[in-house]
């Protein structure tokens, strides 16, 4: 982390877990916890506990993000949840592109450009996830993976919008696998990221982004992860679910 430079953000994605009476319990244990966290705190829960997050955390430090958003503001795409309803129930932030969307859903580099217009439009911030596969890492080109995920999703985005923008590595091999990137390979692909960021925006915009890191933090390695350079908190997936681990985790952002 850096700080001086930029925020550090520590945001859970509870992906399909937890119902309303579960949620509204996680964050009652959740609240005492971090509230006195030096860094960011983001909650990232399904759409039907969007408004039970949001009355819960009424008067706390952790705010409320969705996991997903169409490109659409309105329209014939049944299930689908635009940008604008987000943001008239009083949401935040919004993942955008993560692995589990790409590898089960179709998403695709452009479809998450579109969902990222969409979104920024809407006032969301948003969480802009890019990660390479197993096989794409053993060939070597991990590097060149992100740098098109992170320029194709940023196309059309201008630097004061970037301001909105945090971007959480994830590698796929990484994501409820229980393997981690160590701290040393998640800072150099957040560094290869941040300086894809200044090729386009410049300097000032790279060394101001938050690049999180998405890939199985827990609150065993939280510490060392955040203790990197270009780490700026994480994208937490299963320790979100437990508001002690995930406690350890924000307060390990000191």
């Amino acid at each position: 982390m850096n700080t001086a430079l930029r925020k550090t953000v520590i945001a859970g994605n509870w992906k399909m877990n937890k119902n309303r009476a579960e949620a509204k319990a996680l964050i009652a244990d959740m609240v005492p916890l971090v509230k006195n966290a030096s860094c960011d705190v983001v909650i990232c829960v399904p759409f039907t506990n969007l408004e039970t997050a949001l009355e819960a955390t009424k008067g706390t430090n952790i705010k409320v993000g969705a996991q997903n958003c169409h490109w659409a503001e309105s329209g014939a795409f049944t299930a689908e949840i635009s940008a604008g309803m987000l943001k008239e129930l009083g949401v935040g932030y919004v993942i955008i592109g993560h692995s589990e969307r790409r590898q089960y859903f179709g998403e695709t580099d452009v479809t998450v450009n579109k969902r990222v217009r969409a979104a920024l439009n809407a006032g969301l911030k948003v969480i802009l996830c890019v990660g390479e596969l197993l096989e794409q890492r053993e060939q070597g080109i991990t590097n060149e993976t992100v740098s098109l995920q992170t320029k194709i999703a940023l196309m059309g985005v201008t630097e004061e919008e970037l301001k909105n923008i945090i971007i959480a590595y994830e590698p796929v091999w990484a994501i409820g696998t229980g393997k981690t990137a160590t701290a040393d390979q998640a800072n150099e692909v957040n560094h290869a990221i941040r300086m894809v960021v200044a090729s386009l925006y410049g300097k000032k915009a790279g060394d101001g982004i938050t690049i999180q890191y998405g890939g199985s933090m827990n609150a065993a390695n939280a510490a060392e992860l955040l203790g990197k350079e270009d780490v700026d908190g994480g994208l937490i997936g299963g320790a979100s679910l437990k508001a002690a681990d995930f406690a350890v985790i924000v307060n390990a952002a000191k």
